[in-house]
């Protein structure tokens, strides 16, 4: 018998196994917390009490086990039926369960009834899994407990783990700066591949199934449910969105309703049962709270951001991982069940929103959003008190939490700015060499029209100016900026191409996806990389004679030349540079070198640079 990690570990230290209940000791100290949310916990004898809750919602069951309750309950209750909506890529089943006064099975069933649909998320990271445990007491509070009256008004979609491989890789050791449960998952999911990086790119299977979820059942509000890591302080339920507060948004209309109707009715609830919400923020110093937080935009390979610019509500929760998993968990339930019954509630006046905004189409689309430069506001933040210390670890200035609430009056807020302006053109021509960029816009949902034969077109295309790919990878890919100049050509598109209009409700993420510039372009994620080879060359003894012949012939091309020996000296010292210099302006250059080979249509078609800075200046 293998002996248990932890006594592995003591017994090479030559000391005795740290207990699980005092494994997380090096963390801050722990607050005293009651609240009336601990109501919502049933007794140690009902029938349908959770695996969580039998334990004292200190741990959290197996994936087996959390399927084994939900398909239990499925069994038991007319309102809830289970869907199975994709596999991960170990195999495992992906599973939703869906709420409804009629049952619903299906998802034209559930959208017969025409009530508005929450998705609740949970585990999209494993260890971060508050709201599986969260779901399944409201899940069962629905079925059971008197609390059927809230699909009067809307309907609830439940996913206990997105990553549900992560999720199995369970141990007392994933999570150092979290307070529970005993045993957590892991971050990624079996292929390392973190799925709130992967809304864009789409290379986790789970995040594809993820997608088609979105499409089938049509969601009118959704909440993906995480915990934060970084610094202390009092709020123990954090959540964020764009439009908070005025903040900007790509879903306008959807950012005012999130700020003006969800926010008071959540932050209600929370108050009402004893827990205290915050906005999602970071410490600009994690060393010192004093100079400000910020309040953050989340470009779309994240939830938040990925739903905004697809119009679809999205708040990306956070709950403060210092907090102790009891108080985390409650606090969740009761979010849950505040963000049904605004839901319900306010269902037309979101609807509208949804609406106005799938309709827009603006002409510039703000992207690259980069920390500050966007403004500043101040808060009153409910901080906790803190010192510093010399650590004869570190060697140098470490922070210590208290514990000790503090307020920190007009705190600073800084606001993020767009780098980037992306202009709409009228639509993108993809050509059907590039099967897998069509996929992946697809899997969106995006419309296109199908080259049934080779189609020449003129079109505006956009030339690289100093690509650079990563060194190393992020996310499983080599990622890749680069400047772009726009030209014109008359270009054959084989059969099999497609063409993409903008005038669509998912024409902003097409912009997005398909401008080189995005920094959550399939460009940047790595779709193009061919481009980027030369593959054609001329030996020196060639063009240097051919050269010559250009200078004679060209008085243009010999005074260009003569400036840029002149200005340049290091060109000028560089023989291989000024060789490369007549190559690429002679007519054996690879034209197709650095072409982007995604085509463009603008309405007047007057070369019109297709992205700009914030000032409005060509990139």
């Amino acid at each position: 018998m293998i002996p248990h990690r932890p006594l592995i570990i003591s017994l090479l230290l030559g000391f005795q196994a740290i207990p699980s209940s005092l494994a997380q000791d090096f963390l801050p100290p722990q607050p005293v917390w009651h609240g009336a949310s601990e109501r919502l916990i049933v007794p140690p004898d009902d029938p349908w009490i959770t695996p969580a809750e039998a334990s004292g919602l200190t741990k959290t069951p197996d994936y087996d086990q959390t399927l084994a309750w939900l398909k239990k309950v499925d069994g038991a209750s007319p309102l809830i039926e289970l869907d199975v909506f994709g596999r991960t890529a170990e195999g495992r089943e992906l599973v939703v369960a869906v709420a409804s006064k009629e049952g619903a099975r299906r998802p034209e069933q559930l959208r017969a009834n025409r009530r508005p649909t929450l998705l609740v998320q949970a585990g999209c990271h494993a260890g971060e899994i508050d709201g599986k445990d969260a779901g399944m007491m409201l899940i069962r509070d629905i079925a059971f407990r008197e609390k059927s009256h809230l699909l009067d008004k809307a309907n609830l979609l439940f996913i206990p783990v997105l990553n549900a491989d992560g999720h199995e890789r369970a141990s007392e050791w994933n999570r150092p700066n979290q307070r529970g449960p005993i045993r957590q998952g892991w971050r990624t999911t079996a292929q390392n591949l973190n799925l709130n990086r992967d809304y864009v790119k789409l290379d986790a299977p789970e995040m594809r199934a993820l997608l088609r979820l979105l499409d089938d059942w049509q969601p009118s509000l959704y909440l993906d449910v995480h915990v934060t890591d970084g610094i202390d302080y009092q709020y123990d339920i954090t959540y964020g969105f764009h439009g908070w507060d005025g903040d900007f948004a790509w879903s306008p209309q959807i950012g005012r309703w999130l700020d003006k109707t969800l926010r008071p009715g959540l932050d209600a609830a929370l108050k009402n049962a004893g827990h205290i919400p915050g906005p999602l923020v970071f410490a600009l110093n994690g060393r010192d709270i004093t100079q400000g937080i910020s309040l953050g935009h989340y470009n779309p390979r994240y939830s938040s951001g990925y739903g905004d610019l697809r119009h679809l509500p999205t708040v990306l929760v956070e709950n403060h991982s210092l907090k102790p998993y009891r108080q985390r968990v409650l606090g969740t339930r009761v979010l849950l069940e505040a963000a049904l019954k605004t839901l319900g509630a306010n269902a037309v006046s979101l609807k509208a929103a949804i609406l106005d905004d799938s309709a827009a189409r603006p002409q510039r689309i703000p992207m690259n959003w980069g920390r500050g430069g966007g403004g500043q506001r101040t808060i009153d933040f409910l901080g906790t008190a803190y010192e510093t210390y010399v650590s004869s670890v570190s060697g140098a200035k470490e922070i210590r939490w208290l514990g000790e609430p503090k307020t920190y009056p007009a705190l600073p807020v800084r606001l993020d700015k767009a780098g980037i302006e992306l202009r709409r053109p009228r639509a993108y021509v993809v050509p059907a060499t590039k099967p897998e960029v069509i996929e992946r816009l697809k899997w969106h949902g995006i419309r296109m029209q199908t080259f049934a034969q080779a189609t020449t077109l003129p079109v505006s295309m956009y030339r690289l100016v100093d690509p650079r790919p990563d060194s190393t990878p992020y996310e499983g890919r080599h990622r890749t900026t680069t400047g772009v100049k726009l030209e014109e050509h008359v270009h054959t598109f084989p059969a099999g191409s497609v063409r993409v209009p903008t005038d669509q409700p998912l024409g902003d993420l097409t912009v997005v996806m398909l401008e080189p510039q995005s920094t959550d372009s399939l460009f940047a994620w790595g779709c193009f990389p061919e481009i980027l080879q030369r593959t054609e060359y001329i030996e020196g003894y060639v063009i240097a004679p051919m050269a010559e012949k250009m200078l004679a012939e060209d008085a243009r091309l010999k005074a260009e030349f003569e400036a840029k020996l002149a200005a340049d000296p290091a060109f000028a010292a560089d023989r291989r540079a000024r060789l490369r210099w007549f190559y690429q302006r002679s007519k054996f250059y690879d034209q197709r070198y650095l072409l982007y080979p995604v085509g463009i249509e603008y309405p007047s078609r007057r070369g019109r640079p297709a992205a700009e800075d914030a000032t409005g200046s060509s990139k």
